[in-house]
């Protein structure tokens, strides 16, 4: 029988900001790879037994996980939308009922979306060994071998041995002051919590049942009729919304009597923040991590990210420096975890910088502001090959288009355009128009907006293949 990978993409955290927006968190990042934590997520179970994964995500993120999973092969109408953000407990539980509908009952690998783990062939052992007591009817976690004492972490008591590799539970503990996880460590007995599990649906659905079955119903009711929307899943909202908030250990692990912990040392890590990010990537022959356009000079142990400029150091020792786009962060290492406060005072100022990149990712590719003022803004827009923006209007600004690759089918009021490199047309205020790529390549074209609002609500939508009209 194939594995079910579920893999949890929610979340929005702030800890790597500005890499890290609300609308671009960073399990879509490629933080150490070419390919996102996501699709990295997925590429590791290449050689398990495994199904097509099945993403759970919300709804902000919905278009932004089918691209990268398109990307890599992966997108197959498995995608689950979580009208809200209710923790673990309920996600799992969805995915749980969704698996079971048609009578399948899969083991299930429970995974997230934004964990780094370098050693590929060590977590797939883990999971080999974790197999044959999931089938037994265990819930297996894994446990992350402690090498040091990390107080960032929950911890998972080992009890005694079952069989080879596997102990069962013998507690669950909260995140441990400095000297209580010094003692963790040293005794051998402790493993850090990951979040991953393995468990067949049935028997997760029952655990939930003994023990939180407030949760289970309301997930069931939100399950009774899912809506399929192109690669999504829907559930009922309301119904959803109204399930508590709670964690798989919380609800389920810390009350059953057939939690099995599997340890794991596999190079695994949260990247809960820059600190730990400097941690697991390599290093040069300073110390430093570098990515994108940088030079430094007599310059030690940093980690320095350019997405767009260079950036050049001198003298510069155990710092973070993040450039992208429409931001910059400078702090010392040690102390980058106060970025969380700079996320406040943003949002305390009513800025977009914590919620938004200047570049932004929509279903049809994306577009990059490049430069605005008092009446005008000035956009790259990257359109994917057979993609096609909605059928629109606005009421406060014309616009201007002018190819810069690619092939550009435009439709105004009602006549069809076809443009291709250094062709340009404009489209007049109140004007009805479409924009669609029919080439094989991606449409590269630069928008020129001319008003006097210039804002992304004003669009009166007419017709979208997105659903969003």
């Amino acid at each position: 029988m194939k594995l079910l990978p579920v893999i949890m993409a929610g979340g929005s955290g702030t800890r790597l900001w500005p890499l890290s927006r609300e609308l671009f968190p960073k399990q879509f990042l490629a933080l150490g790879e070419k390919q996102s934590m996501l699709q990295a997520t997925v590429s590791r179970l290449q050689g398990l037994p495994v199904a097509h994964p099945m993403v759970i995500c919300n709804e902000n993120h919905r278009f932004l996980v089918a691209e990268q999973l398109r990307q890599i092969g992966a997108l197959q109408g498995n995608i689950v939308l979580e009208p809200a953000g209710r923790n673990t407990a309920p996600a799992v539980a969805l995915a749980a009922l969704q698996a079971t509908a048609a009578g399948a009952d899969p083991l299930m690998l429970v995974l997230a979306a934004d964990h780094m783990i370098q050693d590929t062939p060590a977590f797939q052992a883990a999971v080999q060994t974790a197999l044959p007591l999931a089938e037994a009817g265990a819930l297996v976690t894994f446990g992350i071998v402690a090498h040091r004492a990390e107080t960032g972490y929950g911890y998972i008591k080992r009890g005694a041995a079952v069989g080879e590799g596997a102990f069962k539970v013998a507690a669950f503990v909260e995140k441990p002051n400095a000297s209580v996880a010094e003692g963790y460590v040293a005794s051998g007995d402790y493993d850090w919590n990951s979040g991953m599990f393995l468990f067949r649906a049935s028997q997760y659905l029952a655990e939930l049942q003994a023990h939180r079955p407030d949760i289970l119903a309301a997930c069931q009711k939100a399950m009774l009729a899912p809506q399929a929307d192109m690669d999504f899943v829907r559930v009922d909202a309301e119904a959803f919304k109204a399930c508590a908030d709670e964690s798989i250990d919380y609800a389920v692990m810390e009350k059953t009597d057939a939690a099995v912990v599997v340890p794991m040392d596999a190079g695994w890590s949260d990247v809960g923040a820059f600190a730990a990010l400097w941690e697991v990537l390599p290093h040069d022959a300073q110390g430093n991590v570098h990515r994108g356009d940088v030079l430094s000079h007599d310059s030690h142990n940093n980690l320095i990210f350019a997405e767009n400029a260079l950036v050049a150091t001198v003298g510069l020792q155990d710092h973070v420096v993040v450039q992208t786009k429409d931001a910059v962060l400078v702090a010392p290492r040690e102390r980058v975890n106060e970025v969380k406060q700079i996320v406040a005072q943003i949002k305390a100022n009513q800025r977009t910088e914590h919620q938004i990149h200047r570049e932004v990712y929509r279903p049809w590719g994306k577009y990059d502001s490049v430069d605005a003022g008092g009446r005008y803004q000035v956009k790259r827009i990257t359109v994917l090959p057979g993609a096609k923006l909605s059928v629109q209007m606005h009421h406060h600004r014309a616009e201007h288009w002018i190819v810069v690759s690619g092939t550009a089918r435009v439709t105004l009021d009602g006549q069809e355009h076809l443009l291709t490199e250094n062709q340009s047309i404009y489209l007049p205020l109140g004007s009805v128009h479409a924009l669609e790529n029919p080439g094989k390549i991606a449409l590269e074209l630069i928008e020129v907006q001319v008003g006097s609002y210039l804002g992304e609500d004003d669009i009166v939508r007419f017709e979208d293949r997105y659903g969003r009209s």
